[in-house]
């Protein structure tokens, strides 16, 4: 426990701010090449500052980093702030946020009326080390105590079904929407995309049971990847599933490849699709994002069978409302 940070962080020049707090990290324990850290936050709730028209106005990460090591996983740039410059850190060294519920009870007053917060934008809140650490547990205690927020939770874990006694005391007070990640329903696909992260079927089937206990649940289909995860026929059986388990709404969003996550990406298309290497380098040159037309023939694809398998936005949630209709605006180009 008493074991200091092993990172090797620049020495020419002091560490301020989260890379400080980072740096000065005690380590709790060592999984499989996974190494988990204390840090010691000083808020967790944090305003959403992006161009892109996001559907919630704050976030919440419990952790920083994730295990789960999804090759697309955009948010790799945030262990860059700690001064951690080689991506795959982003999934071997774990930090988990202390006294995050008494950090939100103070917080929770900054948020005004009709601004929504999402939890697990950056890394997911059900990762492994919520098995053991339980912060986002106690989140959910904390926000059981309050009414009248809304509360977006996004993740590709089947633990979230473990606090559904949490989330159905959260939901009498509070709007809350639920949005399961399954990108593919090819198990030994997602077990090379997704390495650590629960197989799809499990997903689908966290997607039955909060769904049966009456909560606003869906299906995020994003990141959905050019020549790998888009067919037609894939789409399609991802939402006829999800239908079957009781998803009410399901929306997708093409691949956003920044640097960061290129550098872990690309190779592990070299390796496992060489012959889309090439595509995406050149589409994804000097860009994040893919442009419009792509996103547009997937928005059209999913709305189609969403409408086909009879898929409609809940009425009466206003998170799960506005939640899958501004992620569609987000759209992406033709690959």
């Amino acid at each position: 426990m008493d074991a200091p940070s092993l990172f090797a962080f620049p020495q020419n020049s002091p560490l301020v701010g989260i890379a400080r707090l980072a740096s000065e990290g005690e380590s709790l324990r060592e999984g499989h090449e996974v190494e988990y850290f204390t840090l010691p936050a000083k808020s967790l709730l944090n305003r959403c500052v992006s161009n892109r028209n996001l559907p919630f106005t704050w976030t919440i990460n419990p952790y920083r980093g994730c295990e789960f090591a999804c090759k697309y996983c955009y948010a790799r740039y945030t262990h860059e702030f700690m001064e951690m410059r080689d991506g795959a850190e982003f999934e071997q060294k774990i930090y988990v946020k202390q006294h995050a519920a008494d950090l939100l009870r103070r917080e929770l007053r900054r948020v005004k009326p009709g601004e929504a917060i999402a939890l697990g934008t950056a890394t997911d809140p059900y990762q492994p080390a919520e098995r053991r650490y339980e912060v986002t547990r106690g989140i959910l205690e904390e926000f059981v105590r309050h009414r009248s927020f809304e509360l977006g939770i996004v993740t590709k874990s089947n633990l979230i079904v473990r606090d559904l006694d949490l989330l159905r005391a959260v939901a009498e007070n509070n709007a809350l929407s639920i949005h399961i990640t399954v990108t593919t329903l090819n198990v030994e696909l997602a077990r090379i995309l997704e390495p650590r992260a629960p197989r799809p079927d499990l997903r689908i089937d966290a997607v039955r049971q909060l769904s049966a206990a009456g909560l606003t649940t869906g299906v995020s289909c994003s990141p959905v990847l050019p020549g790998i995860t888009d067919s037609p026929a894939d789409l399609e059986a991802l939402v006829r599933v999800a239908a079957a388990a009781g998803a009410r709404h399901i929306f997708a969003g093409p691949l956003f490849l920044k640097p960061c996550s290129a550098a872990i990406f690309l190779p592990f298309l070299e390796l496992h699709f060489p012959q889309l290497v090439e595509n995406y380098r050149q589409r994804y040159q000097d860009r994040a994002f893919l442009p419009p037309s792509y996103g547009k023939r997937v928005a059209q694809l999913i709305a189609r069978f969403r409408q086909k398998y009879g898929i409609s936005t809940d009425p009466r949630g206003r998170m799960a409302n506005k939640w899958p209709a501004q992620a569609l605006d987000e759209q992406l180009t033709l690959f």
